[in-house]
């Protein structure tokens, strides 16, 4: 190679499929940033070992995220043991109304960077008249329906809306007026959602807002903080009540609720409303195969 050469690179990583956005820079090690050879064969050899130990569908390697093999062997038996497919076909939550004067969790729009945007709101948690109107395993198996849905139409509608991969949420949690006393009695279902979450979804979180929180809980977060690893860290911020102006940095105004410093008012309430590129005819009926058992993701 003479002195006017320039070096070969590496390795070519292709752009994940329907990339748009001329900005938008892969982080190392993700399709787009596969810089040496070593990757893309580490790539290859673990999706093909998977695949012929039956472990693995196309839908899966699709999924936003990479697990060890233990954790995919281990996810898949959870699944089946879970009835998760079954779940996704068959579930119907006609109590949602109802579920949510008592305890709203719900997906609202996109943040700027593309994340579905996740709020709940545990202050308003009233214990007795939640478990008057729905059990502790049908708000589990909603809950994984929402996972599902977050997956099959969620992330890939926000993919497309922004022209680059969205693999994760932004989520608020609002401990506006906790009440201690609600959360210990709610404590199994928090602790079998975090389970749940960890253990069958990991790595979906992309920004994780905790506003209102009361003193004693950033105390607590001030020990527990040196324990987790940066990157972690990173996507967690601990907020009083002086909150809005750094939810504002993340989220636009017109994204955000009202009540948490918005300037959104939906008729029927943000919490009701699911509004979002999801809603799209195409992912409409992408989230219509999957409860049918029919959906492609390729």
């Amino acid at each position: 190679m003479s002195n006017l050469e320039a070096p070969a690179q590496a390795s070519a990583s292709a752009m994940p499929q329907g990339v748009t956005d001329l900005n938008y820079k892969p982080l190392p090690g993700r399709l787009g940033n596969l810089m040496v050879p070593q990757q893309h064969a580490a790539l290859d050899k673990f999706k093909k070992e998977l695949q012929e130990e039956g472990f693995l569908s196309r839908k899966e390697w699709m999924m936003p995220r990479f697990y060890a093999k233990a954790m995919i062997i281990d996810c898949k038996k959870w699944r089946k043991e879970f009835g998760v497919d079954d779940i996704v076909k068959h579930f119907d939550f006609p109590e949602k109304e109802e579920v949510n004067k008592y305890y709203p969790q719900f997906y609202w729009e996109m943040d700027k960077d593309g994340r579905p945007i996740y709020i709940e709101q545990l202050g308003k948690l009233d214990f007795k008249a939640l478990y008057a109107c729905t059990t502790q395993d049908r708000l589990l198996k909603h809950l994984i329906w929402e996972y599902e849905k977050f997956i099959t139409s969620r992330l890939p509608a926000c993919s497309a809306a922004v022209g680059h991969p969205v693999e994760t949420s932004c989520t608020i949690l609002d401990l506006k007026d906790v009440s201690l006393s609600n959360f210990y009695r709610v404590k199994d279902y928090i602790m079998a959602a975090s389970s749940i979450g960890q253990n069958h979804y990991p790595e979906c979180m992309g920004k994780f807002y905790i506003i209102n929180a009361p003193w004693l809980f950033s105390g607590v977060w001030t020990v527990i903080k040196p324990w987790l690893d940066e990157v972690t860290v990173a996507k967690i911020a601990i907020l009083g009540k002086d909150y809005k102006d750094t939810l504002l940095a993340q989220i636009p105004k017109e994204n955000l609720p009202k009540e948490l410093g918005g300037g959104c008012t939906c008729g029927m309430g943000c919490s009701l409303s699911d509004e979002g590129p999801w809603n799209e005819a195409k992912w409409q009926k992408i989230e219509a195969e999957m409860s049918n058992g029919s959906v492609k993701t390729a």
